[in-house]
Order: structure tokens, then C-alpha cells, then sequence
């Protein structure tokens, strides 16, 4: 059974079979393969995988962020941080990490990040002077801080799948994160603007105060505050944020921004019934799919076998550092959570590492599986929104991913940076 199993997912994959659908018809076969199971199981555990009050957290997150979307944000967003730091060397290109940081506390998909703000900020870009293929890398690395800061998709996922950690203390484990990998593209940017002369151009930016800008930008910017500060005082559950931030995005849309019109909702909620859908059921195929994985005692065996290598943590954090970027590239983050952590957790938990490092350790890898070719999510939607053909954008990112990879070895090697801000305000896990 677990040769068929392996067997047929890695063909399916192999043929471009979209992964969700190659976990379920490899869960299938697998299932034929063995008389004593029923094929029910299949269609019981692909339902029991949706079957949780916290995953309703996921659509609102996804709704609130359509709705702040439709109500300005993206133009908010942008014109306050291309004027609060337009003007430097390469100010442009910091704009784009800062507007794309800035979203990515409302949105929570790196794709989301990429095909909405992202394009924008790519055009602006280009008409600046940037290259196109400059423009479009440096949007696409930096769009892989929204899974990263609160709130999270992969991370509501995560918490779901590991009970060592809690969505709040995910949440905030991720904010040091994630402001690191921003700040380590900053540098990149800084270093590419003055070796190729990238220089500010003032008549792109909005001659408002900056003060002006800001008080115009704070109702968006409250959001992940807003969030994380009701869940911390105990005012709502990570669940019940998720529909208060929806509530608040209409009202912010409708009331403050006065872009958001009732005609709006229609195509904003498809959109969000579209993505939902999508992940959801990536969610019950990998429920499938783990399933199987259990039955066959694949979690186990593996597992006796790393024990028997009797790696340090640092050793065995390096070691599942290599295996989950080789994984990242060829499975999206949120498959490979569901598959991985179940294999890996236990052993990381074994081995003393904190629940909260080794989560956010292993969500920066298979994030980083979004920008390394030839599976990686982000650059198709990248090259699509830019225009830019993928090997000039891919080789424009050298020095991005050597940056993203140190703040992957810093995460690995100083727990803190992961553990230090939830442990202040009382998560342990």
C-alpha cells in the first residue's frame, strides 16, 4: 500500500496533476490496494479533515481582506509608503516592501499580495526606471511576508495540524519574522538601487504631508492590531476576530474610505467563495492523503529512523531545513504543512526545539518553495501580473534569496527571534 501510495502521488505530480487532486486519487488507489478498507474512508476522513470551528476563521480572513481591497487600501497603503520613504535611494523599490509588509496584515496570502497590491507596485516601478525583471523579483520575495505576519492562512493550517502550538501565539511568533525578511530586502534594494543608479522619482509621489497620509492610512493599519490586541485581552476567540475584521473592513470601506459600493460584494464574494473552495479542499484531499500516511506507519518509520541518526536540535533543524526547501519546491505551503508537520513535529518536539520556532521555521521554508522554480506558485502569478518571462525574473533574484536564506539560518540557530515576543505576552506555545 505504501508504494502504490508514494508511487502514484509522485506520477500524478510528475504529470501536472494539480497536487490536490494527486493526493486524493493517490489516497484512492491506495485504498483499492487494500482489501481490508472501505473506500467510505476516503469520502469520511475528506470531510472529518473540514470538519473544525477554527478553520472558519480562514473564509472570514479571506473576506476581510477582498473588502479592505475594494475599499482603497491597496492606493491607501501605497501612497503613504511611497511618500514616507520615496525620496531615498531606490525609494520606490522600498515603497514595494513596505506597502506589500503593510498588506500583508490583512490579507494573509503571499498570492493575494502578489496579483493585487504586487502588480500595481510593479507598474509604478517600471515607470520609475526600475527593470521590469528587478521590479517583478523583488515583488515576488517580498510578497512571501504575508503568510509570515498576522493574520495567516498557513498558520490557522498549522494550528490545526500541530496541537503544540495555538493560532494566537502562531500569530504572534510570526511578526519578528516576518519584519526581518522585510528588512533584509530592504538591504538588497538598497545595495541593487546604488550599484544601478535607481534613483527616487518625485513626481510619482503624492505631495500631501506625510501626516496627512498617515491619519488617511491608520484605519487600514489598525486591522492586525485590532486582531491581535481583542484575542490577547480575551475580548473575542481567534475565530470571532476573524468576523470582527470582516465587520470592520465593511465599515472602513463603506464609511471611511467610501469606495467600498454595495454593487462591490457581489464579485468580492465570489472571489472569496473561489479561494475558500479551493483551499478547503486542498485542506480535506491532504486529511486524505495524512490518513493513508498514518495507516501505513510512514510518520513512524521515519521517525525511528531520524531518532536512530541521534541529531542535536540544531542538527535536526538543519536537516529538516534541507528536506522542506527540497520539498517547497515541487509542493505549495499549504499541502505541505499538512503532510509534513505531522511526520516532523513530534521529533522536533522530542528533540526540545520550542513548538513556536520550529513552526515558523518550517512555514519560512515552504514559503520560500513559492519563489524557487520550477513549481514555485509565486512566480507563475508574478510573471502573469508583470509580463516578465520567468528566467529573467528568476535570475534578477539572486541576491533576494541569499538575503531570505540568512534569515532562515538566523531563525534556525536563535530561538528567540520566534519565541521571545509571544513568551512577553504569555504564550508559551
Amino acid at each position: 500500500m505504501n508504494l502504490v501510495l508514494a508511487a502514484s502521488f509522485v506520477g500524478l505530480m510528475g504529470l501536472g496533476v494539480p497536487i490536490a487532486f494527486a493526493m486524493l486519487i493517490a489516497g484512492l488507489l491506495a485504498v483499492a490496494m487494500q482489501p481490508s478498507l472501505s473506500g467510505l474512508v476516503v469520502v469520511q476522513n475528506l470531510f472529518s479533515g473540514l470538519d473544525s470551528f477554527p478553520l472558519l476563521a480562514m473564509p472570514f480572513f479571506i473576506l476581510a481582506a477582498e473588502l479592505m481591497s475594494g475599499g482603497a487600501l491597496t492606493d491607501v497603503l501605497l501612497t503613504f509608503a511611497a511618500r514616507l520613504v520615496g525620496k531615498r535611494r531606490g525609494g520606490l523599490g522600498h515603497a514595494n516592501i513596505l506597502t506589500l509588509t503593510f498588506f500583508s496584515g490583512i490579507s494573509g496570502s503571499a498570492l493575494a499580495d502578489a496579483a493585487g497590491p504586487g502588480a500595481m507596485l510593479i507598474r509604478m516601478m517600471k515607470r520609475a526606471g526600475y527593470s521590469d525583471a528587478y521590479a517583478a523579483a523583488l515583488t515576488a520575495s517580498t510578497a512571501i511576508v504575508g503568510p509570515i505576519i498576522p493574520p495567516s492562512i498557513i498558520m490557522i493550517i498549522y494550528s490545526l495540524t500541530d496541537d503544540g502550538v495555538t493560532m494566537t501565539g502562531l500569530f504572534l511568533a510570526g511578526i519578528v519574522p516576518g519584519l526581518l525578511i522585510a528588512a533584509s530586502l530592504v538591504v538588497v534594494n538598497h545595495i541593487v538601487s546604488v550599484r544601478r543608479n535607481y534613483r527616487s522619482s518625485a513626481e510619482l509621489l503624492d505631495p500631501r504631508p506625510l501626516f496627512t497620509l498617515f491619519l488617511r492610512a491608520l484605519p487600514a493599519l489598525m486591522l492586525p492590531f485590532i486582531i491581535l490586541g481583542g484575542i490577547h485581552f480575551g475580548i473575542f476567540t481567534p475565530t470571532e476576530a476573524s468576523a470582527v475584521a470582516v465587520f470592520y473592513a465593511l465599515l472602513v470601506g463603506r464609511f471611511v474610505y467610501k469606495t467600498l459600493h454595495v454593487e462591490m460584494l457581489p464579485a468580492i464574494l465570489f472571489r472569496t467563495a473561489l479561494m475558500t473552495a479551493s483551499i478547503l479542499f486542498i485542506v480535506g484531499t491532504s486529511a486524505v492523503f495524512a490518513w493513508m500516511l498514518t495507516v501505513g506507519q510512514i510518520p513512524q518509520l521515519i521517525g525511528t529512523w531520524i531518532a536512530g541518526l541521534h541529531l542535536s536540535p540544531i542538527e535536526l533543524l538543519l536537516a529538516v531545513n534541507v528536506l522542506l526547501l527540497l520539498v517547497g519546491i515541487f509542493i505549495e505551503p499549504l499541502p505541505g504543512v499538512m503532510i509534513m508537520v505531522p511526520i516532523l513535529a513530534p521529533l522536533a518536539d522530542a528533540a526540545g526545539i520550542a513548538p513556536l520556532q520550529f513552526a515558523i521555521v518550517v512555514i519560512v521554508n515552504l514559503t520560500l518553495g513559492m519563489i524557487t522554480p520550477p513549481v514555485g506558485g509565486l512566480l507563475f502569478v508574478t510573471s502573469v501580473v508583470s509580463e516578465v518571462p520567468m528566467g529573467r525574473m528568476v535570475r534578477e533574484m539572486k541576491g533576494m534569496l541569499i538575503a531570505l536564506l540568512s534569515v532562515l539560518m538566523l531563525l534556525t540557530y536563535v530561538p528567540a527571534l520566534s519565541t521571545w515576543l509571544p513568551g512577553v505576552l504569555g504564550y508559551a506555545r
